[in-house]
C-alpha cells in the first residue's frame, strides 16, 4: 500500500491548488537539501529557507526522499568535485582558509569534499530542476491529468475495495 499512497501523493502534488512555481520551487529546494548532507549548519539554513518560503512542502519532501536515496550513489563524484574545488583551484585557497578560521563557517562542514561537491552540484542543478519541474507541472495539468483519469489502472485503483478500505482506515480520526 506504500507504493499506492506514494503514487497518489505525487499525483496530488501536481493537482493541488498551488502554482507550478510553488511546486517547482519546493521540489528544487528539496533536491538541494536531499543531495547535501544535512546534519550541519548548512542543512539547518536550507531547512529555514524552505520553511520560510511559500513553496509546496509535499514536493520538497518528495524531492528530499528521492535525492537522499540516490545521493549515496553519487558520493564518489561529489568527493571528486569537492576535492577539485577545495584543493585544485588556487584563487579560492585564500577564501577557504579565511572561512575555516571564521567563527561559524566551519559549522557548515564546507571543508569536507563530499559536502562541498554535493552542495555545488545541487546549486548547479537547482535552476534546471526548477524549470523542468515547472514545465512538467504545467504539462500534467493541461494534458496528462485527463489522460491518466481515462487509464484502466486508474479506474481499477479508484474503484478497488481494498484501496477504498485502506483510504477509509487511513483517514479515520482516533
Amino acid at each position: 500500500m506504500f507504493w499506492l499512497k506514494l503514487i497518489k501523493d505525487v499525483i496530488k502534488i501536481f493537482r493541488e491548488g498551488q502554482t507550478p512555481s510553488q511546486i517547482a520551487g519546493g521540489f528544487a529546494l528539496g533536491m538541494v537539501i536531499g543531495l547535501s548532507p544535512s546534519f550541519n549548519l548548512q542543512g539547518l539554513l536550507l531547512w529555514i529557507i524552505l520553511l520560510s518560503l511559500n513553496v509546496n512542502l509535499a514536493a520538497a519532501l518528495l524531492a528530499i526522499t528521492l535525492c537522499n536515496l540516490v545521493a549515496y550513489l553519487f558520493d564518489p563524484l561529489f568527493h571528486w568535485f569537492g576535492f577539485q574545488v577545495l584543493t585544485q583551484v588556487d584563487f579560492l585557497k585564500g577564501l577557504w582558509t579565511y572561512l575555516y578560521n571564521a567563527p561559524l563557517a566551519p559549522l557548515t562542514n564546507f571543508y569536507n569534499t563530499v559536502v562541498m561537491g554535493s552542495f555545488l552540484t545541487a546549486l548547479v542543478l537547482f535552476l534546471p530542476v526548477y524549470i523542468g519541474m515547472k514545465k512538467l507541472t504545467v504539462l500534467y495539468r493541461k494534458k496528462l491529468y485527463s489522460k491518466i483519469q481515462k487509464l484502466k489502472i486508474y479506474e481499477i485503483l479508484r474503484h478497488n475495495d481494498i484501496v477504498k478500505w485502506y483510504i477509509k482506515i487511513r483517514d479515520m480520526q482516533i
